[in-house]
């Protein structure tokens, strides 16, 4: 990783937008196969079978709504963040890059780990179980995730 890190936030921040930009793509895309699906199933003679398919297409339906709709969550969390990514902040919050003696920590969306020259970076939900423990920390404060205890060595 270069000694650069508001071009490595800028980086994560760009391949979080297009795994994400990806995701919806594919939920929309889904969601849209199951709908062309509800309106081409016909009514057979079997009633109870017709009715059974119709169920299990609105519950596919259903879910894949669900999906969109998270997967527009984290769009709209990721541009929000994007302003304040080049903003240098001694508390960890999102859009921050934490560095622990364990890792580096992009604090964004769900993504998990990428790779980024040398370097392996988490790209993190602030929601997330390790994103909840890095809010609001400062650099020197420790934490302890899956028993491991880490300390903040600095906050980009």
């Amino acid at each position: 990783m270069t000694n650069n890190y508001f071009d490595t936030k800028h980086e994560l921040l760009e391949i979080a937008l297009k795994r994400t930009n990806d995701r919806i793509s594919m939920i929309a895309s889904a969601l849209e196969t199951a709908r062309d699906s509800s309106t081409d199933d016909t009514k057979s003679s079997a009633g109870d079978k017709y009715e059974t398919s119709r169920e299990m297409i609105q519950q596919d339906i259903n879910r894949y709504q669900k999906q969109l709709l998270e997967a527009n969550k984290d769009l709209q969390q990721l541009l929000n963040i994007q302003p304040v990514i080049r903003n240098e902040t001694p508390i960890a919050r999102a859009g921050s890059l934490v560095q622990t003696d364990v890792g580096f920590y992009f604090i964004a969306t769900s993504i998990g780990a990428v790779k980024v020259g040398d370097s392996t970076i988490f790209i993190i939900s602030p929601l997330s179980p390790i994103g909840q423990l890095l809010i609001g920390k400062k650099i020197g404060d420790s934490f302890v995730f899956n028993a491991v205890n880490q300390k903040v060595n600095a906050i980009y």
